[in-house]
């Protein structure tokens, strides 16, 4: 949303969609004369019907809907619903207008202890706007609260630090516990939390002194992070700073 409004905002006229292979073409656009919605992929294309269904997740149906994959029964009938409706598997929500918005994938849904469905790609980047922000990552499956674990963008920190009349040679184990950081840090995280409700908030964060990359085996090679590799990496940390088991 953020490109789009700064492309918008010097007056070049971008226009966002949405579809998949599945759905043979785009089965949502912003046509020309529909007023610009920050962060929608625009309204159904003529001859589809879009709807969400109950878990959030973005459900289609039209003529240019796929049948069923090549070869692959069990693929194609756990991709359609009882009543015919192709599960995209994407998150979403549509307005009073019709106007759709991706907040997500269901695969990466958190389901707290408590019940509650939380997406976590919108907070995620609220997140990120911190300039000091390289990656975050929000957590809660099966606990009592959602969190998250954050990375710092060492470049943009350093110069950051010596801004703020901070040693800017600290090592980023310190940067990462450093009070001005987090305090900076703690700012964006309101700001998410002002977007969303008290259960779906994060209520706890951690500053972790290394990046998700590649190399350590938390990133894809197009760059995606590897949601169970880094809980299984932290599941200490996350079990003694974040989710501490009190005693009976």
């Amino acid at each position: 949303p953020e490109l789009i409004s700064f492309f918008r905002g010097a007056g070049v006229p971008v226009y966002e969609g949405y579809g998949l292979t599945e759905t043979t073409a785009p089965c949502a656009f912003t046509p020309i004369g529909v007023p610009f919605r920050e962060g929608s992929v625009g309204i159904a294309f003529p001859a589809f019907t879009l709807r969400i269904a109950k878990d959030g997740e973005v459900q289609i149906k039209g003529t240019c809907v796929f049948k069923k994959y090549h070869k692959n029964e069990e693929a194609t009938e756990t991709s359609f619903t009882e009543d015919g409706w192709y599960a995209t598997g994407d998150l979403g929500r549509i307005d009073d207008d019709g106007m759709l918005y991706i907040t997500g994938r269901k695969k990466d849904l958190i389901i707290t202890a408590g019940g509650k469905n939380v997406a976590p790609g919108p907070i995620e980047e609220v997140i990120k706007r911190c300039e000091l922000v390289s990656q975050a990552l929000v957590l809660g499956d099966k606990r009592p609260f959602i969190s998250a674990l954050v990375t710092l963008d060492e470049e943009i920190l350093r110069n950051w630090l010596k801004t703020k009349g901070l040693d800017e040679t600290m090592s980023m184990e310190d940067a990462a516990n450093n009070a001005v950081v987090r305090a900076e840090v703690q700012k964006f995280v309101d700001i998410a939390n002002e977007g969303v409700s008290r259960a779906e908030s994060v209520r706890k964060f951690i500053i972790l002194p290394e990046e998700f990359t590649q190399e350590n085996g938390l990133m894809t090679a197009s760059m995606k992070i590897i949601r169970p590799r880094v809980i299984k990496k932290y599941s200490a940390l996350l079990n003694a700073q974040m989710y501490t088991i009190r005693k009976k």
